[in-house]
């Protein structure tokens, strides 16, 4: 497997100590952060990265850099998620100048074709507060269905907060 990936417009990648700064600045952006309970500070947006780089280092697969034209890009990929580590989640996000591009569906479009073939899973999710269309639209064009059954209150986030309550979206290998 290669840790490098790459689509028509777009380089999933390790990530560099360059990214850190522009990675930062879009995770103190509450545009972007919108659908997360808080902006993250410069230290937790390092930390981040710190986890990802080691995870991509160690399995090959994870929480990739995107870039597009040279320039950082945000991150798209596959994750564990803490509170359900038997799942595999396929998530993105992206700074505000990359919305509207096709970048988030395009790149989850690689990572779930290494999912599904290089790592052999059967199943991967996606989630997101039932609040926010733009994701569960990149979700639908994805060929994820919406799993009702499956709507949760995250666990990370506390009773009573309004973004609490989330979708799941569940795509099958092909």
């Amino acid at each position: 497997m290669t840790r490098e990936r790459r689509t028509a417009r777009l380089v999933l990648r390790q990530w560099t100590e360059a990214d850190l700064e522009p990675f930062a600045r879009m995770n103190a952006d509450p545009e972007v952060m919108e659908y997360f309970p808080a902006t993250l500070t410069r230290e937790a947006s390092d930390a981040m990265v710190a986890r990802v780089r080691a995870h991509l280092d160690e399995h090959d697969w994870g929480l990739w850099a995107l870039e597009a034209d040279g320039r950082f890009a945000g991150f798209t990929g596959l994750a564990r998620p803490g509170w359900a580590p038997s799942l595999v989640e396929v998530g993105w996000r992206l700074p505000r100048w990359a919305w509207g591009r096709g970048y988030a569906t395009e790149a989850a479009r690689e990572a779930l074709a290494v999912g599904f073939g290089e790592l052999g899973l059967t199943e991967v999710v996606s989630v997101t507060t039932v609040s926010n269309e733009r994701s569960q639209a990149v979700m639908r064009r994805l060929g994820m269905t919406r799993d009702p059954a499956a709507d949760f209150d995250h666990p990370t986030i506390p009773e009573g907060h309004p973004l609490r309550r989330h979708v799941l979206y569940r795509i099958t290998a092909p």
